[in-house]
């Protein structure tokens, strides 16, 4: 028989999924995703951010790629 804080569908504990602790009595969440205090978000947050502002790093290093050097003279 499962415990309580088990999840039925899945037989696995539920946990946070930025530093994989227990729940408390507060569940925050961000982008439907389950975060277990105010600390995780802003990790998560951040993270994010992050992985919105490759795009910014790919477009310099094109940019400094010999061939585009060269037009760029």
């Amino acid at each position: 028989m499962p415990n309580c804080s088990e999840n039925l569908r899945s037989g696995s504990v539920a946990r946070c999924a930025v530093c994989d602790g227990k729940f408390g009595l507060v569940r925050h969440n961000s982008w439907r995703t389950p975060l277990c205090s105010k600390k995780c978000v802003d990790r998560f947050r951040a993270c994010r951010e992050s992985d919105r502002n490759w795009v910014g790093w790919l477009q310099i290093t094109f940019n400094q790629l010999p061939e585009n050097r060269a037009r760029a003279l």
